[in-house]
């Protein structure tokens, strides 16, 4: 469209087809994000061009991931938690191993630099929260001995995803892995263990002037946002990434007495916030650029999930876990994660990644988490097989239920 449309006509449009569209994707039973991806990609420059550039897309990144960070850190039982942190820990390592030994490959065919082979392991890393929460639903298996490993896994990637944006930050720009960044990351993870191994054995905290902050949705609102950014503010300073201090901030407030309500409070605002987070991934999607790069985007993508599938299984079995919870939970997992695309984000604005890198990055992610249908179905029928006494990876996914 050659001629722009109004600002505040553009943002009732760009709401309205993201709404409809997660709304649709929830009526089939699929994660409503993959909906909003589409709708940025119906209405950027690959759709109708009602849209046709996302500028504000870094920044809306960077508030996103914050806030998400934030509610993450309130949301993450960490009693729970420390009953599967050793299998959820060296899986999460496996993973990272798993992905920087694949990214190599790929970086020595390809003439990569170390930074961008680092950065694109992160990101093949990270599973999709979302995806993974509603498969579980769907299979009732949230609260069972497969939920709570899934679970786990999932709040461990979303631990380990502070550290990662810290060497992220730190890339590029000249700047090498040095000891600054390791001593960086060190006293962040030594940091992060202190908190949890203190507060996750210890009931709830009493949040002071509690009785005049509860039962009020402005003070809580104000109260979670005040402690989140200063947090926030704090590690700024000290040199480490704000997300860091959001999500310190989180398990703070998830430990008080003020964490119900200020999880009611502050969802809607990461709601709003990841919606349109999404709808600018969407529009970001290049479909000429993947058309013309059609084999390497699509061996990028298989590749993806085949290894992440095969090696979580392998992984999870090998950090003791039977073989049908094994199969099923390596699934589960294999989707690149939403945080992928902060990490993307970052790497576009260190210049670790050229705008074509981001691109082949940007597509593999947003294809991975389109096929998400498809996966959950493999994954239903993985789940039956196992159900009737079938071990094998290959013969579940064949399995048929009336055989």
């Amino acid at each position: 469209m050659e001629e722009q449309l109004p600002q505040l006509l553009a943002i009732a449009i760009i709401t309205l087809t993201a709404v409809c569209s997660g709304l649709l994707l929830v009526y089939f039973k699929q994660p409503p994000l993959v909906g909003y991806i589409l709708a940025g990609v119906a209405l950027g420059p690959a759709g109708f061009g009602f849209v046709p550039q996302a500028q504000g897309v870094p920044l809306l990144a960077e508030l996103g991931v914050l806030f998400l960070l934030f509610l993450v850190g309130m949301e993450i039982s960490l009693k729970a938690f420390l009953k599967d942190l050793r299998p959820a820990v060296l899986t999460v390592m496996g993973q990272l191993a798993v992905a920087l030994t694949a990214m190599s490959l790929f970086g020595f065919v390809l003439s990569w630099r170390p930074e961008q082979v680092v950065l694109l392991a992160f990101v093949l890393t990270m599973s999709s929260t979302a995806v993974a929460l509603k498969i579980l639903d769907d299979l009732g298996e949230l609260r069972t001995d497969l939920g709570r490993i899934v679970v786990a896994i999932m709040i461990a990637q979303d631990i380990a995803i502070v550290p990662m944006l810290i060497v992220a930050s730190t890339l590029g720009g000249g700047h090498d892995l040095g000891l600054d960044t390791l001593f960086s990351v060190i006293a962040a993870i030594g940091l992060l263990a202190l908190i949890i191994a203190y507060m996750g054995p210890r009931g709830k905290i009493h949040f002071p002037w509690e009785d005049k902050i509860l039962g009020h949705v402005e003070l809580v609102t104000l109260v979670s946002l005040a402690v989140c950014c200063s947090a926030a503010v704090a590690t700024g300073v000290l040199g480490l990434t704000p997300a860091y201090g959001a999500f310190l901030a989180g398990l703070f407030i998830g430990k008080t007495t003020l964490r119900a309500q200020a999880i009611q409070a502050m969802e809607p605002i990461q709601g709003v916030l990841m919606v349109l987070f999404f709808v600018a991934i969407g529009l970001l999607l290049d479909i000429g650029f993947i058309m013309e790069n059609m084999a390497l985007v699509a061996a990028f993508v298989i590749s993806a999930l085949v290894v992440k599938s095969v090696s979580n299984v392998l992984i999870l079995r090998a950090v003791g876990l039977p073989g049908t919870t094994a199969y099923q939970a390596g699934l589960i997992t294999s989707q690149i994660g939403e945080f992928s695309f902060v990490l993307a984000a970052v790497g576009l604005s260190n210049q670790v990644l050229d705008p074509i890198g981001y691109k082949l990055a940007i597509s593999v992610i947003v294809l991975s988490l389109l096929f998400s249908p498809l996966w959950m179905r493999a994954v239903k029928r993985v789940h039956d097989a196992t159900g009737h006494g079938i071990k094998s990876l290959k013969t579940a996914l064949f399995y048929k239920p009336d055989s």
